[in-house]
């Protein structure tokens, strides 16, 4: 199975798995796997061992209401992906 992990990763699946199945203190997780205690926490409050999204939820854009407007009829008209509308809209 291929694991797709960002660049700065400090666990695998397989770690954040023994983690979260551990019952000792998060000091002594963290001092065993060589992370920090704050990783150790954080594995264990998730459900799951995969990487989330580091892609922002929110576009870090503002378009003025007649863009806006433009936008909403391009994306209804040429049912284009929202990046690829956002650059058509700032042309």
């Amino acid at each position: 199975m291929l694991i797709s992990l960002h660049k700065q990763a400090t666990t695998t699946p397989r770690i954040r798995a023994a983690i979260q199945a551990s019952t000792d203190p998060a000091w002594k997780v963290a001092e065993r796997y060589g992370i920090s205690e704050q990783t150790v926490w954080k594995w264990r409050n998730r459900d799951d061992v995969h990487d989330r999204s580091h892609t922002p939820h929110r576009l870090q854009t503002t378009l003025t209401p007649a863009q806006e407007a433009v936008a909403v009829a391009l994306r209804k008209a040429l049912l284009l992906p929202l990046d690829d509308l956002l650059a058509v809209v700032r042309e």
